[in-house]
């Protein structure tokens, strides 16, 4: 076998500059909450493919459902010919998504799509242009999607123009907006809506209950239900982005359930498949039925392959009880991270719910960002064999999103090893 080295010179030769890696190892198999590269090498595992491999990588349930799966069939097309794992896949997401009204689900690709999908459902069934996003949104790299996207670097510099008929407005970003409460901040981002577009002009409003690129930020409580009470009254599509928190990862199967939140759609993908591609969007009836037959679709979309995952994974997360999971390693890495906050003066704070946590690095005694600190402690957990991820608008948040099947020793070996990258 090529060791990682070896990889990594083929890789110059052959993979476009643009595709970036977080490390140079590359990867052999992997498991609970490790990943094992080619060199023999092991790392603890608090990325989980970005919030995908859930239930782990090759989980029991999903190897047997997709090796049953490849065997009968791989692809037909669900447009073409369809098949019973699509329609079963939509039924379950009907019934675990917020909401006790009557729900239908359309399968994609990616959360870039669902996204784009989601925003073409909201404009049919109103007739309105407008899309309404926030400061520090993550929704995707598709043309429409860099739009809805708030940070430049690296995803929308120098890939314009954009899509058009979007419009940012404040988010409840407690350490950065002076503590507003989340009612003050919900009324001043409405506020922005009604004065510079116009609440009869919106289409959507589209958040992230708990924002992940742009730092893992928790809104105030309060915030999203005051925008889901402003959305109603206005007859707006209000549209959560729960590609990274839902299935489990919060603590609940969906973020929106911790403040009792029913969007009217919500968009999926990451942890909903075991690792195979797998996006949807699901909502009330009358909004997804309101599309003419062939407005919504695509050739992959829904994959055999990926449905037969899907449920395995669903399956997986109920019979072990993901949710529950997810709580129990938010209250032993929140300890671990509120105690490294103590002695450290860098971390301006610990946030996030269930086990989707992150730290904000800055100068000390400052609000000011250290994104040097950040990559620097990242790097030093990395040489030391544990796998994390920065982000945030300014680069200064390191963030946590472990398998949830991880073991309670590789939980405790991995933060012992952040510990000791903080110094």
């Amino acid at each position: 076998m090529a060791t990682s080295e070896e990889l990594h010179k083929r890789r110059v030769g052959a993979v476009a500059r643009g595709v970036g890696s977080t490390i140079a190892a590359y990867v052999d198999r992997a498991g609970g909450g490790t990943i094992t590269d080619v060199d023999g090498r092991e790392w603890i595992d608090f990325a989980a493919g970005i919030a995908v491999t859930t239930v782990g990588n090759s989980a029991p349930r999903v190897v047997e459902a997709v090796r049953a799966q490849v065997e009968r069939f791989t692809h037909t097309c669900f447009m073409v010919a369809p098949y019973e794992s699509y329609v079963a896949v939509c039924e379950q997401l009907n019934a675990l998504t917020p909401g006790g009204f009557e729900k239908r689900s359309a399968l994609f690709n990616s959360g870039a799509e669902a996204v784009e999908n989601a925003v073409k459902i909201a404009r049919h069934a109103t007739g309105r242009p407008a899309v309404v996003v926030f400061d520090h949104a993550y929704h995707g790299r598709t043309n429409l999607t860099m739009a809805l996207t708030a940070k430049n670097m690296p995803y929308k510099h120098r890939f314009g123009p954009f899509a058009g008929e979007v419009y940012r407005v404040p988010m409840s970003y407690p350490l950065r907006d002076g503590g507003l409460d989340g009612a003050t901040a919900a009324a001043r981002s409405i506020e922005m809506i009604e004065k510079q577009v116009g609440a009869e002009n919106v289409a959507a409003l589209l958040i992230e209950p708990i924002q992940g690129e742009g730092g893992f930020v928790v809104p105030a409580e309060g915030f999203l239900p005051a925008l889901r009470e402003w959305a109603t009254a206005a007859g707006v599509v209000f549209v959560a982005d729960e590609i990274q928190t839902g299935f489990c990862r919060t603590g609940d199967w969906f973020a929106c359930a911790h403040e009792g939140v029913e969007p009217d759609l919500v968009t999926l993908a990451k942890g909903i498949a075991g690792g195979l591609p797998l996006a949807a969007v699901t909502g009330r009836a009358e909004l997804m039925d309101a599309v003419h037959v062939g407005g919504l679709g695509g050739t992959y979309g829904g994959n055999p392959i990926a449905c037969a995952a899907a449920l395995a994974a669903m399956e997986t997360m109920r019979e072990l009880d993901l949710a529950a999971a997810a709580r129990r390693i938010g209250a032993v890495m929140g300890a671990r991270l509120r105690a490294i906050a103590d002695r450290d003066p860098r971390v301006a704070e610990v946030r996030g719910r269930g086990a989707m946590l992150a730290v904000e690095i800055v100068v000390p005694g400052t609000l000011t960002p250290d994104p040097a600190a950040t990559a620097a402690i990242s790097a030093a957990c990395h040489a030391a064999g544990l796998l994390t991820l920065t982000c945030g608008t300014y680069g200064n948040v390191l963030r946590f999103l472990p398998p949830l099947v991880i073991s309670d020793d590789e939980l405790a070996r991995g933060l012992d090893i952040l510990d000791a990258a903080f110094g």
